[in-house]
């Protein structure tokens, strides 16, 4: 795939959020981004990155639901081995972290949880990850930049990444299937905030940014996502 950007791309930063006060949620997203500074990196048109599912599910009694995740399907299923693009590929390696050896870019750190729509975290959840590298290239033939994981007993993933490169007709994205055992596969894709693209990319869907931090010289992301399962 042709690329846009020769050389891997520096993260920036944006105005720090005003204060706000110590809550349930607060102590829940502190627990899984615990340490970096608290610099959001964009947000959405009014200003905030989306509420997290876990930050609905505080506090409510157990008849609360959840609006489940939305697909984003690209045509990125399996194709006929000659097309080329940024494909899935079944049967990636089980890791936490699909960062090659020496892949130059800016570190990524992703965590979240799984919940069904009744807010009951989700274990054993497989998450197969995929993505372009700083360059905005997918390595098609090898699984560089792919991975699965499964959640832990309590709902929760951390996934090790870069930042993932543009490459023309599209703004800045990781690729994940989602599936709790023995549903159905929600296929998906995750978004950066404050991206100049994400106002031009016809796929770009709001509900699917993370929330994104400065964590030193690399990135924290949190995302929850929700399946349409009790």
């Amino acid at each position: 795939m042709d690329d846009e950007t020769r050389t891997p791309d520096a993260a920036s930063g944006a105005p720090k959020p005003g204060p706000r006060g110590v809550s349930r949620k607060a102590v829940l997203r502190a627990a899984m981004v615990a340490g970096p500074a608290a610099v959001l990196m964009g947000g959405t048109a009014a200003g905030a990155a989306p509420a997290l599912a876990r930050e609905a599910r505080a506090g409510k009694d157990g008849e609360q639901r959840l609006e489940p995740t939305p697909t984003c399907d690209d045509g990125d299923d399996p194709t006929p081995p000659q097309t080329e693009g940024p494909y899935f590929k079944p049967n990636s390696p089980r890791r936490d972290s699909i960062v090659p050896p020496g892949a130059p870019g800016t570190r990524l750190k992703v965590s979240g949880f799984v919940f069904g729509i009744t807010c009951r975290p989700l274990a054993n959840v497989l998450l197969d990850w995929w993505q372009a590298d700083a360059y905005g290239q997918y390595d098609n033939t090898g699984y560089r930049f792919r991975g699965h994981q499964f959640t832990g007993a309590d709902g929760s993933f951390t996934l090790t990444t870069l930042r993932p490169g543009l490459y023309p007709g599209r703004t800045r994205h990781l690729h994940v299937k989602v599936q709790a055992p023995n549903q159905r596969i929600l296929t998906s894709q995750l978004y950066f905030p404050g991206e100049p693209r994400n106002q031009t990319d016809p796929i770009f869907d709001s509900r699917l940014l993370m929330n994104v931090q400065q964590d030193g010289s690399g990135l924290v992301a949190a995302f929850d996502f929700v399946l349409n399962v009790s």
